[in-house]
């Protein structure tokens, strides 16, 4: 790839399916320890790497922090906070800095503990192009710009499906008409990450379409190397920590016996705990008995820790490769047992209640009207959202005490990965116009607690009769991969997830895929083995299905008692000022009234919704009133409103009225108006004539005793 240089900042470009990406460094945030403004047609992010200077002493993790944000100004928007400023991430920016993380943490070098801060700012966005791969791509250019121990670089593209061909790093307009959103990460020889949305797309055209993603990834490597070397920057010098084989024997004679004790109890924690303290309870003893001097008398707790835990994975790792069987005695490619039950909350809309081993969730669906869509105000075309699945776990759900703060990252990107497996199945909003809220209450965690939510939603929307097009259900994967020898497994529970190379969830109805998601923690893996996972994955959620529809085949034929019923009315785009009235006056009135919500959309689709079906069905006819034209020759029901010298204007239609003149009152001469009607009273009228300046003229002589008995008749 070429790479330009001019006044001091260098640039390059990318050519993916037509799109150039752009790449500059030198002109911003000079002062990180790496920085790119990496663009696509109009939508630029600006992307940084810092690594502070001192090491992180005592503890057993890589803190790595990545942010990405959205500024409004990106679109020319004013935030509609009251503070008039960007506040809280939203969850997109939570869910895209997740992304970045994904693929990048696996690639730091082992041992590595200084704090690295990557912040990735949406600064232009045109509406076309989206900035999230973006950012992924430039925290990779930017971490080898600053010279990081990072073994990359790293790779990121988005594809898509239209029309039968795949698209790299489609438009928005493109994804509208895509049955695929596909996001992939990787280095030149392998894949770090998936995240996927499909509309019941096959196995094999998702390994085709990951494999197209894999060979722009190649381009993409190609480019940063060449970017980086025309830079001129180093990679800093690291060395990992020495291992201290003394610690490394110690564990293995001291805690072998309690490690496989505790792997066998791995169903119950309480009895698992019980064992691995017992033997660091057993390290610390002996260490406690050398002499004085020895190097590890002074080793910290989470020094051993770490120890007891690689050996631990050592342990897992070796009885599963040489004898097939796992620590909770399951054959690989074993489901735990699988309970399902549903309604079992009696005022609630529709619930399932999903436990698979000792992972157990809650999920609880409630329907709502138009106005319950959350608004959203982001840089991306999408204004609101109609389908809302939100997770919570608990600390009892691991038997742990934590305060009850707001949804971390995780929550939400669990959360979101059971939204996008629903949405595929969702009917449209014309055959079930409501607003759908699941609320997934993880209440037992023993691993893939996402994967159960999506059960559990899957079985709630049924109970609460939303007409799904399929049953969805959803199994993670994981892989324990030794050099040539490897061995993948269906259904991971908690220790499987801790110790294994990898977290592949699959969700999706019997026929197709509605949403991946892989993470590992080794650099990569292959093609051969996303395939052996996906099959295995498809047999797994299968079976899962199965056990789901033989408690509940198919969504209920009637919702429950307390969920609205929606009645929808349309009416002409110029009545809908008539049907919401001055300020509000008259849509506020119909609300009191009747006890029913009322949505009205622009083209003039009125939605009511109401838990009593008699007060839905007086709104409704209340506003067909209201709309309904007066015409010349019809007879009407009416009420006297008011009385001038001259005649009395009685109101035919709702807001709607029109005057009769004295003279047409009585076929005699009246006097005076009040000898034959007074204000309030229910008389029967005739339109006679609706002047030039729209004036209703009444008549009360001109209706014969027919026309008078069928209007009583139809207005009682």
């Amino acid at each position: 790839m070429q790479v330009e240089e001019r006044a001091g900042i260098r640039q390059t470009e990318i050519v993916i399916d037509g799109k150039t990406i752009v790449v500059k460094t030198g002109r911003m945030a000079k002062q990180s320890g790496g920085a790119v403004e990496i663009s696509c047609g109009e939508t630029m992010v600006l992307v940084t790497a810092t690594e502070s200077k001192k090491v992180r002493d005592g503890i057993d993790y890589f803190p790595l922090l990545v942010d990405y944000e959205e500024k409004l100004y990106s679109v020319g928007r004013i935030p509609g906070s009251f503070g008039r400023r960007e506040g809280k991430a939203p969850d997109k920016c939570i869910l895209t800095s997740r992304l970045i993380d994904r693929p990048i943490r696996p690639l730091f070098k082992e041992g590595y503990r200084n704090d690295v801060q990557i912040v990735a700012t949406t600064m232009s966005a045109d509406m076309e192009n989206p900035a999230d791969t973006l950012a992924m791509l430039g925290a990779s250019f930017a971490l080898e710009l600053a010279g990081l121990p990072f073994n990359g670089p790293v790779g990121a593209v988005r594809v898509g499906r239209v029309d039968g061909k795949l698209v790299g790093n489609p438009t928005y307009e493109q994804l509208d008409n895509s049955d695929l959103d596909l996001v992939v990460a990787g280095t030149e020889s392998s894949i770090m990450m998936v995240e996927a949305g499909c509309n019941f797309v096959t196995e094999k055209d998702i390994l085709a379409a990951i494999d197209y993603a894999h060979q722009i990834i190649k381009k993409q490597v190609e480019a940063q190397r060449d970017f980086v070397k025309a830079v001129g920057r180093t990679v800093k010098e690291f060395v990992a920590p020495p291992c201290l084989e003394s610690l490394k024997n110690l564990v293995a004679e001291k805690a072998t016996e309690a490690l496989k004790a505790s792997m066998n109890s791995v169903t119950d924690k309480l009895v698992r705990q019980g064992h691995i303290d017992a033997a660091i309870k057993a390290i610390n003893e002996a260490i406690a008995e050398l002499e004085e001097g020895h190097e590890l008398k002074s080793v910290s707790g989470g020094k051993i820790a770490e120890y007891l835990e690689n050996y631990e994975a050592e342990l897992m790792r070796a009885k599963v490769l040489d004898t097939g069987i796992r620590a909770d005695g399951r054959r690989c490619d074993e489901v735990r047992p699988i309970t399902v039950e549903c309604g079992v909350l009696p005022r609630t809309h529709g619930t399932g209640l999903f436990t698979r081993g000792t992972t157990q969730v809650l999920s609880v669906a409630t329907l709502g009207i138009g106005s319950d869509a959350q608004r959203l105000d982001s840089v991306d075309p999408q204004t609101e959202k109609r389908y809302m699945h939100h997770y919570n776990f608990p600390g009892f759900s691991v038997g742990e005490v934590k305060p009850m703060r707001g949804p971390g990252r995780r929550e939400i990107g669990h959360g979101a990965l059971a939204e996008r497996a629903l949405i595929p199945a969702l009917p449209s909003q014309d055959e079930f116009p409501y607003v759908i809220r699941v609320v997934s209450e993880v209440l037992e965690s023993n691993g893939s607690t996402s994967m159960a939510s999506t059960c559990g939603s899957s079985l709630s929307l049924m109970d609460a009769g939303v007409p799904l097009k399929a049953t969805i259900g959803g199994i993670a994967m994981g892989l324990i991969l030794e050099g040539d020898r490897c061995a993948v497994l269906t259904d991971i529970q908690g220790l499987e997830d801790f110790l294994g190379d990898m977290d592949f969830k699959v969700t999706g109805s019997k026929e197709g895929i509605t949403a991946l998601q892989m993470d590992i923690k080794i650099e990569g893996i292959s093609l051969e083995i996303m395939r052996i996972a996906l099959d295995q994955a498809k047999r797994g959620r299968v079976h899962i299905i199965d056990k789901m529809e033989a408690v509940l085949p198919a969504p209920r034929e009637e919702m429950s008692p307390w969920a609205p019923r929606i009645i929808t009315v349309h009416i002409n785009q110029e009545d809908i000022g008539t049907v919401i009235g001055p300020g509000g006056k008259m849509i506020r009135r119909i609300i009191e009234e009747t006890g029913a919500t009322i949505d009205i959309e622009d083209d003039g689709t009125v939605r009511i919704g109401s838990v009593d079906q008699e007060g839905g069905r007086a709104a409704r006819d209340w506003i067909v009133n209201l709309v309904k034209r007066i015409e010349v020759g019809v007879v009407y029901s009416g009420r006297v409103t008011r009385i001038i010298p001259v005649g009395c204007f009685v109101e035919v239609l709702p807001g709607k009225e029109g005057l009769v003149h004295i003279s047409q009152l009585e076929n005699r001469r009246v006097e005076k108006v009040e000898d034959v009607v007074a204000v309030g009273q229910k008389v029967i009228v005739k339109v006679k004539e609706i002047d030039e300046r729209n004036r209703v003229n009444l008549t009360m002589k001109g209706v014969s005793d027919e026309e008078k008995a069928l209007c009583e008749q139809q207005n009682p």
